[in-house]
């Protein structure tokens, strides 16, 4: 069995953040049903352009391998009674929605544990389900501003940036699948289940990490760096070569040594206005000063031969398409391959998580209500009289005229 081919997870989950973190579990075998609203068409991120064709979207693929569909109207009491008997046969219910739409959904432990008292409420939103934000939608690039992370983006004369992806609504979504996960282990062991109230401006606040801990305690104010400079190790940043950008990383004062020697400028390490971290940081104007201009003198490749030979933290600055082509991508299996009816075959990426040496199975995302057969023959057990019954009622969406 894969890792987590014994879970099931109902999920009301939409767009990028929550789609993104049960990926994941979906990759290690986790049987992820999302539950898509047939009155708004389904999982917003069916529409995404520019490659949006119907109800299918590459998007769409990027965040939905491997999980199963049911078109489900919870407005309906046949809706809700379908979503209920889904609950008392799986391990957690999992969404991304607004903080207060939770408790309006009934979808909290309160609410499902009559149901079954082991369930998992994982609920990832904006901006939690409490304090004076909650019922405000949370969306990334808001939230990059709002937690400071576009104040410390871009070069120093320019405008705050955002970062070229959404890494708070994918750090929220490994957030609250870690959160689900250890809930699930809790409820396993203690047979109670409980919520879990995750939310994208926690972690967005959290990720402030170091900067933040220097701020609260010693009253340390960020500020945007130069070429991406790391804001207390130097040299340790962006470097133009002659057709291109190329990253140097001097973490460990050996690093320093040995990069002046790369440079032909082992003076350099003698000077005393150098000798240390301290004094680098201290002086990183005249040392950058003297580091640049060597730079421009050889392409990329041409440093990075001598500073790969000399174990010296570094790389190319890659474009996608590069970064997608490098011979470890390929080799640690990051692009996997499904059929799709409109695409033909689909490109996609591979979660990074592992556990065991067992390779996922991959399947494309599927179409919106594909599964309505399988979950309600195989996980609910319902006769073919009792599907038909429940669509009547406009469980499953409206019953045509």
């Amino acid at each position: 069995m894969r890792p987590l081919e014994d879970v099931r997870i109902v999920s009301l989950e939409q767009y990028g953040a929550g789609p993104f973190g049960s990926l994941h579990l979906a990759d290690l075998g986790a049987e992820i049903i999302k539950i898509e609203d047939p009155r708004t068409g389904g999982d917003v991120g069916r529409y995404v352009p520019p490659y949006a064709d119907g109800e299918d979207s590459l998007f769409h693929e990027a965040f939905n391998r491997n999980k199963r569909s049911v078109s489900l109207d919870l407005s309906t009491e046949a809706g809700r009674t379908v979503f209920e008997e889904l609950v008392r046969v799986s391990d957690a219910v999992y969404s991304n929605l607004r903080g207060d739409v939770p408790a309006k959904l009934r979808i909290t432990y309160d609410d499902l544990k009559h149901l079954n008292p082991r369930i998992v409420c994982c609920s990832l939103t904006g901006f939690g389900m409490t304090g004076p934000r909650s019922k405000e939608p949370g969306y990334d690039y808001i939230l990059q501003g709002l937690a400071g992370w576009m104040d410390l983006t871009g070069e120093p004369d320019g405008p705050p940036a955002k970062s070229g992806l959404s890494l708070v609504d994918y750090s929220g979504g490994y957030v609250a699948v870690l959160s689900l996960l250890a809930a699930l282990h809790a409820a396993r062991r203690d047979g109670a289940g409980m919520d879990c109230d995750v939310s994208l401006y926690d972690t967005a606040i959290s990720m402030l990490t170091y900067p933040g801990v220097w701020h609260l305690n010693a009253g340390f104010v960020p500020s945007r760096t130069r070429h991406s400079a790391h804001p207390s190790l130097v040299p340790f940043q962006n470097f133009r070569a002659k057709d291109g950008w190329l990253v140097v990383g001097c973490a460990k004062e050996k690093f320093w040594r040995r990069l002046t020697t790369v440079l032909g400028r082992p003076d350099l390490a003698g000077d005393p206005r150098f000798a240390t971290f301290a004094d680098r940081q201290s002086n990183a104007c005249d040392l950058l000063d003297l580091l640049e201009p060597l730079f421009l003198t050889r392409t990329v490749a041409e440093w990075l031969e001598p500073l790969y030979a000399a174990s010296i933290p570094c790389g190319p600055v890659n474009d996608v398409a590069a970064a997608l082509a490098e011979p470890h991508t390929a080799a640690r299996g990051l692009v996997v391959e499904t059929g799709h009816p409109r695409y033909g075959t689909v490109k996609n990426l591979a979660s990074p998580v592992r556990a065991g040496d067992r390779p996922p199975a991959y399947r494309r995302a599927p179409q919106r209500g594909e599964d309505l057969a399988h979950v309600t023959a195989e996980v609910l057990g319902y006769t073919a009289e009792r599907v038909a019954e429940l669509a009547a009622a406009g469980a499953f969406g409206p019953v045509p005229a």
